[in-house]
């Protein structure tokens, strides 16, 4: 996913930096603030919120949607995915795996049978 998040209008005054070649305030997050990890954690947050822990399990950029049949998923998918898209958000279509019955995630390995340690992580 790539997004930008946007610095509040009444904070922008407090990224002002002086370079020789003028005064900068920034408009959006800029890389490498220890904050922004935590900013987009809260955005996903609330644009999920009426899903999370309903079908959707959200971490940073991971997104974890889970259904009980393949009609349920589709309808569950839709819903992330226009939830992505009204949010100005986007998948990157090569970072995205579909109907797995089977996910490694967050050092866990999570199918229909439950959730396991992930071997690997151990």
């Amino acid at each position: 996913m790539s997004t930008y998040q946007r610095v509040k209008d009444v904070d922008v005054p407090k990224t002002a930096f002086m370079t020789r070649y003028g005064h900068f305030e920034f408009l959006v997050m800029p890389f490498g603030l220890t904050n922004a990890p935590a900013a987009f954690m809260d955005l996903m947050n609330r644009i999920f919120k009426p899903y999370l822990n309903k079908f959707v399990v959200v971490f940073i950029d991971d997104i974890l949607i889970y259904s009980h049949n393949k009609d349920e998923h589709v309808e569950h998918l839709v819903i992330i995915l226009q939830t992505l898209r009204e949010h100005q958000l986007f998948a990157k279509f090569s970072k995205c795996e579909f109907w797995l019955s089977k996910v490694a995630f967050l050092g866990h390995v999570i199918s229909a049978k439950g959730i396991m340690v992930d071997l690997k992580k151990v």
